[in-house]
């Protein structure tokens, strides 16, 4: 018998928007664990490049907040087509507000509240594009949720 909570049943969609909860529910786990992130130190920093994802992304304590939000919204969204339609809507126009916003402020300076860098920026862009991408080519994939219980 297939439980309530099971993927069986879920649209496209949906089961992407739970992907990308699990995403980044394992971005925000590996980003509290000294030596899969340098610098560790640095995780509570504001202002200025924090530690380092993997030696490479840059990022603090709120970044992986954020993170956790993300993970949680995407488990949330994955109950309905609407709610992991916008999901992926929203949350990839907030994430190129955040690469906008790693774009114009100095690394370096107590603006960058989000421990940001050139790849974290990047990564926001890719993520931002990417999540539009899936909401917009799922949404309109002519997969809609069925009515059956």
């Amino acid at each position: 018998m297939v439980g309530r909570g099971s993927m069986a049943g879920r649209t496209n969609i949906q089961k992407a928007a739970m992907l990308f909860g699990v995403v980044f529910l394992l971005v925000t786990v590996l980003g509290f664990i000294p030596g899969v992130t340098s610098d560790y130190d640095m995780l509570t920093e504001f202002g200025g490049v924090g530690a380092l994802l993997l030696g490479i992304i840059g990022l603090n304590i709120l970044e992986n907040i954020v993170h956790l939000l993300y993970a949680i919204g995407g488990f949330a969204a994955a109950s309905s087509w609407a709610a992991s339609r916008t999901y992926f809507l929203a949350g990839g126009a907030v994430y190129l507000v955040v690469w906008i916003y790693g774009l114009i402020i100095d690394e370096e300076s107590s603006a960058n509240i989000l421990g940001v860098n050139d790849a974290a920026n990047w990564l926001h862009f890719v993520l931002g594009v990417a999540m539009i991408g899936i909401g917009l080519a799922l949404a309109r994939s002519g997969e809609r949720p069925s009515l059956a219980t």
